[in-house]
């Protein structure tokens, strides 16, 4: 293991942790969009609204988690992270969990059906998605030996690695909501319209899962570049 940066001696790694605990417990609630969408595309809605009261307590577990965060995030210089990337990380991660609730809230607020031949493929795109959120965390569970190693040597060639697998990871959830899109699209006229409006809105969220999750590796990307 490379020695101890001067940085982290000094300052240890104050930040970092409460960030990768605020991720784990998003990632928690995330995971739990597969059992709710198998529960709302099997109109087991008993079934879903529990779901939706785990998700609903896990986005509120990371909503305290990341109160917290901000309150005693230090100010000034002596961090072994820019407050600025932190702040960021943050809040794209708080947008995982919160978009997660949305999601599950809206499906069950219109017990919205989707047509049976969307379902495989729904699953499909939102667990890729959450491949995404995960890949993510890993990224963030190196941070504290990013800070450790002073930024430098391996650890910053496995985690860019592991930014190079999030991108991947993000262009499949793209190419997969493009194909949820067009079979929704091909159902559509045999829909009402404002249900439809509505799946839309669903696949659209669900792909933001995706999208967050790589701006969380972006935001560490330049936390290597600083």
């Amino acid at each position: 293991m490379a020695p101890k940066s001067f940085v982290f001696s000094m300052f240890g790694s104050s930040p970092v942790s409460p960030l990768q605990q605020h991720m784990g417990k998003v990632q928690s609630c995330v995971q739990e969009i597969i059992p709710f969408l198998e529960a709302a595309l099997a109109q087991d809605w008993t079934r879903a609204r529990e779901v939706q009261k785990r998700i609903a307590v896990l986005e509120g577990e990371a909503d305290a988690l990341k109160k917290e965060l901000r309150l005693h995030l230090p100010r000034g210089w002596m961090m072994p992270v820019s407050r600025r990337d932190v702040l960021e990380a943050l809040r794209m991660q708080d947008k995982i969990a919160n978009k997660t609730k949305d999601i599950a809230g809206l499906i069950i607020g219109r017990r919205m059906v989707f047509p049976a031949e969307i379902a495989a493929k729904l699953l499909e795109f939102a667990r890729r998605c959450i491949d995404a959120t995960a890949q993510a965390q890993l990224a963030i569970n190196e941070l504290d030996e990013l800070v450790e190693t002073g930024f430098r040597g391996h650890e910053v060639e496995l985690v860019e690695k592991m930014i190079t697998e999030l991108d991947a990871i993000e262009a499949d959830t793209d190419a997969l909501q493009v194909e949820v899109r067009d079979l929704l699209f091909a159902k559509e006229k045999e829909l009402y319209a404002v249900d439809v409006m509505f799946m839309y809105n669903v696949i659209e969220w669900i792909g933001d899962l995706g999208d967050l999750a790589q701006r969380v590796g972006s935001r560490l990307l330049m936390m290597l570049a600083r």
